[in-house]
């Protein structure tokens, strides 16, 4: 198949832990790759941010097109929105000047409101995974959230015209259903994944002797964007809470910003959560690194022993699936995609978000149990690999692909016209099964 994937912000060559970079843009370069390798043609539309990008580029076998949509100039994701007809009409245009597109795979609702254009004035299939709900965002993030109220109504459109909507974990799908009035039958269940070729368990010792990390100490990870609903601060207040009412240590490292160097003006929240860990006692033992690049994660998750991940929300959540690849037990939030990749009591725990304390007792007890942390390690690292690769979430859209773009593949494998009223007859058989 030739396969169209629209992520109008998330670019798959953008580095991931800045504030608009991070699971979407892993999401959507690993499934180009591996749809790559199965043998599909697949581009990769997103807005061109900056005026040196070239019109093209090639990552892996897969197009990269810089749409000129907007001022070539870095945005929040939360003013795009106005730049999205321009947008689409580029990509019509760039679709009906070559071989068609047997679908359309539309990330994000702004990426859908391109897919839509599409699929009206080509008939192209559209796939749509949200990655975030605008209706559960908004009430998480209350007046924080800074996206328009035209995103509901789009995003409603989204649910009924799209011909799947992909859910990335059962508490997508219930919102979908409960929140959208989703038809159940539209919904396809495919999670996100790691690549086993980026993530495997490292020696410890090791790991810890290339990062100048103390031997001895029990290590907490933290890795991801630093914005406030990912619940940084608890994992701070929760190390502080571990020191004051079980008297034990432990050494927070927390991975990610807007700058490789750990950098409070480029990453403002960083200032908020070094305030908070010297209230609750724990700077000396609190480390912000900075951004990471993707190939020294494995390193970082195998030299920590527990990674932690507490946010208010979290619509899937991709690094509780890196971290259980490099058999790192995990403690997350009970929430979203967590509740579904972590198995509680199994292959980590599950906490409330916003609850250090309980937060504490579960740090406590995987430190003074180092068997209990190698057994879920391993359990984590065998759910992962049954479940969460990149190579079983690109079989299952190419499955899902497949589908939709059957109904089109049929109606462009119909014979040639014997007469004008015969090409009459098929042309009207075209506009109907494409609802135009």
């Amino acid at each position: 198949m030739k396969v169209a994937l629209i992520s109008e912000h998330a670019s798959p060559l953008a580095l991931a832990g800045s504030v608009d970079s991070g699971g979407q843009n892993i999401y959507v370069a690993h499934v180009a790759r591996e749809l790559n390798r199965l043998g599909h043609t697949v581009d990769v539309f997103t807005r061109r941010d900056r005026s040196l990008l070239p019109a093209t580029a090639t990552m892996d076998g897969v197009r990269v097109v810089h749409v000129p949509a907007g001022p070539p100039v870095q945005l929040p994701k939360e003013q795009l929105l106005p730049y999205m007809p321009e947008f689409a009409e580029y990509l019509v245009r760039f679709s009906a000047e070559s071989t068609p597109y047997d679908v359309t795979h539309a990330n994000f609702f702004m990426s859908g409101v391109v897919g839509l254009e599409l699929k009206r004035r080509l008939g192209t299939p559209l796939v749509t995974t949200f990655h975030a709900l605008g209706r559960v965002r908004r009430i998480h993030q209350g007046a924080n959230d800074g996206f328009p109220d035209e995103r509901f109504a789009i995003e409603d459109s989204l649910v009924r015209h799209s011909d799947s909507i992909i859910a990335e974990c059962p508490q997508d799908e219930e919102d979908l259903v409960t929140l959208y009035n989703a038809d159940p039958a539209k919904i396809d269940r495919v999670p996100c994944g790691f690549d086993p070729a980026e993530f495997q368990p490292l020696d410890r010792t090791i790991a810890r002797n290339s990062l100048d990390w103390p031997q001895d100490a029990f290590i907490v990870l933290q890795l991801g964007r630093i914005v406030p609903r990912k619940g940084i601060d608890n994992v701070v207040e929760g190390i502080g809470a571990l020191r004051r009412y079980h008297g034990e240590t432990a050494h927070l490292y927390v991975v990610g910003g807007n700058s490789e160097a750990p950098n409070a003006l480029a990453t403002p929240e960083m200032t908020r959560l070094g305030e908070i860990a010297q209230q609750c006692g724990v700077a000396n033992t609190t480390t912000f690194l900075g951004r990471r690049r993707r190939g020294q994660l494995c390193q970082l998750y195998s030299a920590a022993d527990v990674f932690v991940t507490t946010p208010w929300y979290e619509p899937f959540g991709i690094t509780p699936l890196e971290a259980m690849a490099c058999a790192l037990p995990v403690v997350g939030a009970d929430v979203g995609g967590i509740r579904y990749s972590v198995r509680d009591g199994e292959t980590g725990f599950l906490v409330p978000p916003r609850d250090p304390l309980a937060l504490a007792q579960r740090l406590s007890a995987l430190r003074n149990d180092p068997a209990l942390r190698e057994r879920m390690g391993q359990a984590g690292l065998a759910r992962a690999k049954a479940m969460f690769t990149w190579a079983g979430v690109a079989q299952s859209l190419a499955h899902v692909y497949a589908r939709v773009a059957q109904p089109l593949a049929n109606l462009r494998a119909v014979r040639a016209p014997e007469s004008i009223d015969e090409g009459c007859r098929q042309a009207n058989v075209r506009l109907e099964a494409t609802g135009r």
